[in-house]
């Protein structure tokens, strides 16, 4: 028998006789089948209790030969510490010595001056006078609202584990290239580590790595380094093969094709690699510094801790200048490619670099005179702090009842049902049914992986736990796509209403998922209703832009056709525009189910019983076992609704004529 697989939700007669099987074992069956509904204790996968074993086997009895495995970790600590601590004392610290049990500082680190006249000439040099003011701008305003200390440390941080992750990243990615049996062993790794929960993983890194920043540091590179790894094999393998026979042409080794042809032709995807290290590594500031890296993103948690939401604010701002900055110097550093230097001396050759040298030699001479030149003077400062926190307490006194209303409302009549729906569903008939959903969508592969997975979760003990994640997640995205599909349909085709929506997402993109929960605190108390607003605001930005993205790259002509059949701009929206833009509104949604499955974690802080919560108490005790056993069944709900949504969308394509059967 053939069965016809890429069509989403095909075969109405094998769903519907799915389905009446299914209500039949969830209402009857508890009696016939209790397994169904509870997976016995005694066939519990003890997963937890063996990866537990398994750290404590690394750091007792692990070796590489001679060398015991937690020396080797902590050797890699010591070699990360040097340049991060050189770049600590060049940007916030200076250079001290101890005297009588203190530290006295003998060199002062860079002038605030020096370093925004040092990124100032970077943008020029880049992307020219435009963007050095920006660059200069950004950093500005850190200085003006008093974040510059813990900025140079997030950016003294950042110097370090974006580099690695480059480097590293693409090794990898090179060697995925050159071999497709370490590609297939990789990629489940990369799904890993860009699905699992940071929380998760934190307790492994600071037994085997210790506290403080450079345990954050690594932390931050396996977050960070999966899209490099990832984007450079995807560019190497795309490459014409023109590029490779001029390689051969011109007598080059395969160490030369792969370094001097090949890379640099491949420039500027991989730069949008680099790109995203850079914006995931500022993603990390504020779980790095609950393992001792300190910065802006201490100051996002102190506030959050204090429910000081202008304060959080203020931290979670310089953030995001620091982000917009770094990535508008990347991309210009992409466009810009390799130029020659020009002819004549050092000075002629390098003038930029001469220009820096000087600017700091002479910031430093002055600072010497004038404490203003060497560190912003804080009178100057500026602070909204005051005026954030009456906004949120006017709003609470004003609007208490009414917002009360609204809670309780949505509480009673949606999250409390749906979270009984799911928690009360059986086990096996959701394993049963994402299984068939796999295999009507992409074939028996799919099926076993989506239906496996599930297995896995219900098998170690999580079902529960992992039901009331995908209940918060799965409403919060509803309420994301309610409010970003429309709102997207609305700026797609106003390119200035699309700019400015463009700099708001941008912005609420890069802004620390932890100064959203300050002020849905401070409204709504803790619970499930604050983590799913919470949710909402910080997921909402992939609707918008995927939405975006696909209604702009549909073909104008198709919809010159569609007007003059006599189309009116409703069919033209609803039957040709939004019809085409599918596959990438089902990104969209792949992408909010990502958002919201990593803010839950977070949400974990305001008293949600999910999966979150498990591994942020397992950090808490120091527990391996169950931290990674909560994370991995996170990361297993991501990997489904990822690779289920791919299918649909890939089959979208397949429909419409987008993409090749």
């Amino acid at each position: 028998m053939t069965v016809r697989t890429g069509k989403p939700f095909g075969g109405w007669l094998i769903w519907t006789l799915a389905l009446a099987i299914a209500a039949a074992v969830w209402l009857w069956g508890e009696a016939l089948v209790p397994f169904a509904f509870d997976y016995p204790k005694g066939w519990r996968i003890p997963a937890a209790r063996w990866i537990g074993s398994f750290v404590n086997w690394l750091v007792k009895d692990a070796a590489v030969g001679p060398v015991a495995f937690s020396d080797l970790t902590r050797f890699v600590a010591a070699v990360i510490d040097k340049p991060y601590q050189l770049a600590l004392a060049l940007l916030a610290d200076g250079w001290q010595v101890a005297e009588g049990g203190a530290a006295r500082q003998v060199v002062p680190p860079l002038a605030w001056l020096a370093v925004i006249g040092i990124v100032a000439l970077a943008g020029l040099w880049a992307g020219g006078p435009g963007l050095a003011a920006l660059m200069a701008a950004a950093f500005a305003f850190v200085a003006v609202f008093g974040q510059w200390h813990s900025a140079m440390v997030t950016l003294a941080s950042i110097l370090v584990a974006v580099p690695v992750g480059v480097a590293g990243g693409l090794m990898l990615g090179v060697l995925s290239w050159r071999h497709p049996w370490f590609e297939s062993l990789l990629r489940p790794l990369l799904d890993l580590m860009q699905t699992m929960p940071v929380f998760a993983y934190l307790v492994p890194i600071l037994i085997l790595f210790g506290f403080g920043p450079t345990a954050a540091v690594v932390a931050t590179l396996i977050y960070a380094m999966p899209p490099m790894t990832r984007v450079t094999t995807l560019s190497l393998q795309r490459l014409p093969g023109e590029t490779h026979d001029l390689a051969r042409m011109v007598g080059c080794t395969p160490r030369q094709t792969l370094w001097r042809v090949l890379v640099p032709s491949a420039r500027e995807p991989l730069m949008v690699g680099v790109n995203q290290v850079i914006m995931l590594s500022l993603n990390m500031v504020i779980i790095a510094s609950m393992i001792g890296a300190g910065g802006l993103g201490f100051d996002v948690l102190t506030a959050l801790r204090r429910l000081d939401f202008g304060a959080g604010l203020e931290a979670g701002l310089a953030i995001v200048a620091l982000a917009i900055a770094l990535d508008r110097l990347s991309q210009a550093v992409a466009r810009r490619g390799y130029r020659a230097p020009l002819p004549g001396g050092i000075v002629a050759r390098h003038p930029y670099l001469t220009a820096a040298l000087a600017l700091i030699l002479l910031c430093f001479v002055l600072g010497l005179a004038l404490p203003a030149v060497q560190g912003y003077p804080e009178a100057a400062q500026l602070s909204t702090s005051a005026f954030w926190a009456a906004a949120v307490e006017w709003i609470n006194v004003t609007f208490f009842d009414t917002l009360e209303a609204v809670k309780n409302t949505i509480l009673l009549w949606i999250l409390v049902p749906v979270k009984r729906f799911l928690v009360g569903m059986p086990w096996a008939v959701a394993v049963a049914l994402l299984g068939l959903a796999g295999w009507r969508l992409g074939g028996w592969r799919l099926a076993v992986l989506v239906a496996g997975l599930s297995f896995l979760i219900a098998a170690t003990g999580q079902w529960e736990k992992a039901m009331i994640t995908v209940y918060l997640c799965g409403i919060s995205t509803l309420i994301a796509l309610a409010i970003g599909i429309p709102l997207g349909i609305a700026v797609a085709g106003r390119e200035r209403a699309w700019m400015v929506t463009r700099t708001v997402i941008d912005t609420l993109q890069t802004l620390p998922s932890f100064v959203y929960l300050m002020p849905v605190v401070m409204l709504f108390r803790v619970g499930d209703f604050t983590a799913m607003i919470a949710v909402v605001a910080y997921a909402v930005v992939a609707v918008i832009r995927y939405t975006v993205l696909g209604l702009q790259g549909v073909d104008p002509r198709l919809i010159e056709a569609g007007r003059a059949m006599g189309c009116t701009d409703w069919q033209l929206l609803t039957r040709i525009r939004l019809r085409l833009a599918l596959p990438e509104i089902l990104l969209g949604l792949n992408q909010t189910i990502m958002f919201a499955l990593s803010m839950l974690v977070i949400t974990a802080l305001v008293g949600t019983r999910d999966l979150g919560q498990d591994v942020y108490i397992a950090l808490t005790k120091a527990n391996p076992g169950n931290g990674l056993v909560a994370g991995l069944a996170i990361a297993f709900i991501a990997i489904i609704a990822d690779r289920l949504l791919a299918a649909a969308a890939r089959a979208q394509r397949q429909r419409l004529g987008l993409e090749a059967a």
